[in-house]
């Protein structure tokens, strides 16, 4: 007993599918002895009604493989197969195989005997286009649906149909066209994954080691293309289509074998088409060209109409791209595309560069997910839930666009939406204010005069230019590893914080207190020239435009452009181990010191920052770390005065208000606001960078 959902199938019967495995009952029924699978017998035999049975014998699958069976309606027995796609979820645990149409009944059928072929009987229109079946010639130019209904009458009237009903299940449809499909075995042309080539070696293996040289972002592509070479099976080349690359074989008109010449056919044929175009193969007259070329067989060969995969196309650009351009490289560094491309692209240029140069067309394969909606539903046109590229870059430019592609992990799906836009605005609107501040303050910076070695500088500002040592080897290594959403997390954070949060912060009152052409002036703005020119070619890759904007600020040669720089030379910053530990911790200190400051604040104790006074108790490396920045320690906590104690314990900040007069320049309160009677609002040191010789300052 066997049950199908598709009877138009049954004309290309080629077996019975049974599970090895399973038990098989034999039994007696009113309507004659059945043949099922005893896990189905029950329920089948109760939907056909049957109540007084019997059992005659029990065999397992295995032991029923070979026996013959009867064609409902056709003149010809079939054998039972094995096959390990026969389940017991529904049916009867018995499955027709038809070889032609479906791949469990293909695969089975050249498991059980790898020489039968299927039985094809429909054309490419749907239409049945002959008949081995004398008692079914009725079929012959009817599509699936028609022949159903003869075929249907033909099981009544043999006594062979137990029972028959509508069923909703599920059906294969064209992903694109929404419409349904039929499975059928058609003549093709493959590439043999298995067979030896003149290396020696077959292409899976020469791919299965071009898998292991490649390198891959992200590391789990690898997984991925490796299971795919390993486990697929030889690649159909061949499709029939009106469009495309053709495949100008000659094959014999009986056998289907290719012409003996083939090659020199195909070079001929390769040169028309060089000069004719594509279309010198589709408009060549067969007979003509054979009868010119190869006159003494030519009549038993015939033109085929077939075209190549296009994915065969794709895969070999390597070969006419790269090795075709001198200004190209082969192999490629690399190749960048969806993660459904394992599947397709990367593994088409895998095979073709395997089979033509015995390794990849590539160093190494990039893969990015797709973009979804905030609901995770990948954004397309039918769906109409996607926002348009050129629309972000009208609004917001197209910077914003590409900082929000660069700080998206595309290892997996790309989230965008508005509120993500505005996020990535924010970030965007960190950096350039960073940016302003830096241009702003070197705005009467000449390089050529004013630029300071660096062991000239102040300390702090050798710190900023370590600082900015380390973010550029971090981002430049996460460029390399194409990990750009993590650059960019680096440069926002060191934009908002390393600089806007510390460095500049506190560099503000050097910036506007310190004489125009004071030394920690110019140590600052030494340090901001180099650190600007850093930031500006990091961000480069990603935030394009506003990198050309800053390379014409700074008036660099109009010639050039940024994009023809690499990476820049930062100076040496000359401080030891021991020194940048010391300020590491003494950043630690100043983050206690903001929130206890903060907090007098909230309490309505104090105003600004510089109205407080500090009192520090610290011992050990902390201790040692604040007392060797002397005066300058203020400066670094944004107080008007920092008194360092020495006490055992944890760090303890105290915060008082300051009850001295706030200087009306730096807005420092200090003791000596008036003391000199020509300038009775502003304190001495800023009396000393008006009209003195100015400040000295070893540190801050």
């Amino acid at each position: 007993m066997i049950w199908t959902t598709t009877p138009w199938t049954l004309p290309a019967n080629q077996a019975v599918s049974v599970h090895p495995e399973l038990e098989y009952d034999l039994i007696q029924t009113s309507r004659g002895v059945l043949v099922l699978a005893h896990a189905l017998a029950e329920a089948t035999l109760a939907r056909y009604g049957e109540t007084d049975t019997q059992l005659l014998g029990s065999a397992t699958g295995a032991q029923l493989k070979g026996l013959l069976l009867q064609h409902p309606f056709d003149q010809r027995q079939v054998p039972i197969i094995t096959g390990e796609h026969v389940t017991t979820d529904a049916g009867t645990g018995l499955v027709h195989t038809a070889a032609a149409h479906g791949n469990d009944d293909w695969l089975a059928m050249r498991a059980n005997y790898p020489d039968e072929k299927p039985r094809i009987l429909l054309g490419g229109d749907g239409r049945f286009f002959t008949s081995e079946l004398v008692e079914l010639a009725a079929i012959r130019g009817l599509n699936r649906q028609e022949a159903n209904k003869v075929i249907l009458t033909v099981l009544q009237e043999q006594g062979v149909l137990m029972a028959s009903a509508r069923l909703n299940h599920s059906f294969p449809h064209c992903w694109r066209h929404k419409t349904p499909l039929m499975q059928l075995a058609t003549h093709q042309w493959f590439i043999g994954m298995n067979q030896a080539g003149e290396q020696g070696k077959t292409l899976r293996e020469l791919s299965n080691k071009a898998v292991d040289d490649t390198a891959f972002f992200p590391a789990w592509g690898r997984a991925r293309l490796e299971a795919m070479i390993k486990n697929r099976p030889d690649w159909c080349v061949s499709r029939q289509r009106n469009w495309g690359v053709p495949m100008p074989f000659f094959v014999h008109k009986e056998t289907g074998e290719p012409h003996p010449d083939t090659l020199k056919l195909l070079e001929i044929v390769a040169l028309q088409v060089e000069q004719q175009g594509i279309e010198a193969w589709f408009s060549l007259d067969g007979d003509a060209f054979l009868a010119q070329h190869a006159p003494s067989n030519a009549a038993q060969y015939r033109k085929i109409s077939d075209t190549l995969d296009v994915w065969f196309d794709s895969g070999a650009t390597h070969a006419a791209v790269l090795k075709r351009r001198p200004d190209l490289q082969s192999p490629a560094d690399l190749y960048l595309e969806g993660s459904d491309q394992h599947r397709g692209w990367f593994q088409s240029s895998l095979l073709t560069g395997c089979a033509i140069d015995g390794h990849a067309p590539y160093h190494a394969l990039l893969t990015h997910g797709f973009t979804v909606d905030e609901k995770g539903y990948k954004m397309s046109k039918s769906r109409g839930n996607g926002i348009e590229p050129q629309d972000i870059c009208n609004r917001l430019g197209a910077d914003m666009l590409r900082l929000w592609i660069a700080s998206t992990d595309y290892s997996g799906e790309m989230s965008l939406s508005e509120e993500i836009l505005k996020r990535v605005t924010d970030s965007y609107r960190r950096i350039r204010n960073t940016l302003r501040f830096l241009l702003a303050n070197l705005a009467d910076f000449d390089a050529s005069k004013d630029l300071l070695p660096v062991h000239e500088w102040l300390e702090l500002d050798r710190y900023g230019l370590a600082l900015t040592s380390q973010l550029q080897t971090q981002v430049v290594a996460d460029f390399d590893r194409y990990e750009f959403h993590l650059a960019v997390q680096k440069l926002v954070g060191f934009c908002s914080e390393e600089l806007g949060g510390f460095y500049l912060d506190i560099l503000k009152d050097r910036l506007y207190t310190s004489g125009t052409e004071s030394h920690a002036r110019r140590s600052a703005q030494s340090a901001l020239y180099h650190i600007t020119h850093a930031l500006m070619r990091l961000m480069t890759p990603i935030l394009s435009f506003t990198a050309d904007e800053i390379w014409q600020t700074l008036g660099l040669d109009a010639n050039s452009t940024v994009f023809e720089e690499t990476w820049y030379t930062l100076p040496e910053h000359g401080l030891d181990d021991a020194t940048l530990q010391a300020w590491k911790t003494v950043i630690e200190v100043r983050n206690i010191s903001n929130k206890a400051i903060e907090n007098e604040r909230a309490q309505g104790h104090i105003g600004a920052s510089l109205q407080s006074e500090l009192d520090i108790y610290a011992h050990g490396a902390e201790l040692a770390a604040l007392t060797r920045l002397q005066d300058d320690l203020r400066f670094v906590l944004m107080s008007s005065r920092a008194t360092v104690h020495e006490r055992e314990g944890e760090l303890d900040v105290v915060v008082n208000a300051s009850t001295h007069v706030k200087c009306a320049r730096c807005w420092h309160y200090r003791a000596d606001v008036g003391s000199h009677a020509e300038h009775g609002d502003i304190c001495a040191r800023c009396v000393s960078n008006l009209f003195g010789k100015g400040e000295s300052r070893h540190y801050a």
